[in-house]
């Protein structure tokens, strides 16, 4: 069993990896149909530091994984635990970006609940949930693995 230090961190690496792989797969997918004008990494600066977007959003998605994470035991015990990360993507991320986030920039709760962008924003949240759960999963089975190797094994 992982300690709790090594669930924050692969709950942190798998939301930062989620966002980057998962998000952005299906971003480059909408936007090769069309669907959105631009594609989803972009390396433009951010304030006020500079970071380039991607990996600022990468950081936030991140925190995201890290609450994912500690609620991760709760979701698999109420859900399967691909369903309880779509669960959690939908459920808190998603909120939080229309009745947070969006406000806070200046454009009203939902952005205005755009009738085009809320099933895009809906996908995007979902596959960042499901992607998070999986690499997470993943993590924590490949630490569990290298757990219960024997030490000659190991190094040789």
């Amino acid at each position: 069993m992982p300690s709790t230090a090594t669930r924050l961190f692969l709950g942190f690496l798998a939301g930062f990896l989620s966002h980057l792989i998962f998000q952005g797969g299906f971003g480059s997918i909408l936007y090769a149909a069309h669907v959105l004008p631009t594609l989803p990494w972009s390396l433009a600066p951010v304030p006020p530091l500079g970071v380039p977007r991607s990996l600022s959003l990468g950081f936030w998605a991140g925190l995201w994984g890290v609450l994912y994470a500690v609620l991760e035991r709760r979701f698999t015990a109420l859900h399967a635990w691909w369903s309880g990360g779509l669960i959690f993507g939908l459920a808190l991320p998603l909120l939080a970006y229309w009745f947070v986030v969006l406000p806070l920039r200046g454009a009203g709760i939902g952005g205005g609940f755009h009738v085009a962008m809320v099933p895009i924003e809906i996908g995007f949240h979902a596959v960042f949930g499901l992607g998070t759960a999986i690499l997470f999963r993943s993590g924590v089975a490949l630490i569990r693995r290298r757990g219960r190797a024997s030490p000659e094994a190991l190094h040789g």
